[in-house]
């Protein structure tokens, strides 16, 4: 089963260490981590992706909250998420595949964010199958480098005032 959590924590040099030493030492393989400021001044928000079984998620999280600097942990898997991830992906390119990359990956709403003499690119966010999806379309034309964010996600539902949160914000 794939884990989801929101962690915030005090914005400390080590937290970071800490919560990976903590999963390590649980024989927990981290999927992704993505770590970074949050809404409240002097702490942050890591969003950490694993996998287990309920029983071993349910310990995780238990350890977590005994963490000094950890302020909240929240599993995403218990509210409705957004989740997405940035993928930049080099592309063997000539001149005259450009215009073909170009149409293939407007339907994934990416883009060219650099073009060189014999490659280019490609950014495109979104969650995990699309971004896969995307990676096997260009996959013919020579993938050179690729670089993943991970997952970041924020539950969707109420802010911190308490108001139910809309699409239109």
């Amino acid at each position: 089963m794939r884990l989801i959590l929101s962690v915030l924590v005090n914005d400390q040099p080590r937290v970071l260490a800490r919560v990976a030493g903590l999963l390590g030492r649980r024989n927990f393989n981290i999927e992704s981590i993505s770590v970074g400021e949050s809404e409240e001044p002097g702490l942050s928000r890591m969003v950490i992706a694993t996998r287990g079984d309920e029983q071993t998620m349910e310990q995780v999280q238990k350890q977590l909250h005994k963490l000094v600097d950890v302020i909240k942990v929240q599993d995403l898997r218990d509210h409705s998420a957004v989740e997405r991830e940035l993928l930049l992906v080099k592309v063997g390119a000539g001149p005259g595949t450009r215009m073909e990359i170009s149409g293939i990956i407007e339907p994934f709403r990416a883009s060219i964010v650099d073009v060189g003499p014999q490659s280019l690119i490609v950014q495109a966010t979104g969650e995990r199958p699309k971004l896969e999806a995307l990676m096997e379309l260009l996959q013919p034309y020579g993938i050179k480098e690729v670089a993943r964010t991970g997952v970041t996600a924020l539950s969707r539902g109420m802010n911190k005032a308490g108001m139910a949160l809309t699409a239109n914000g």
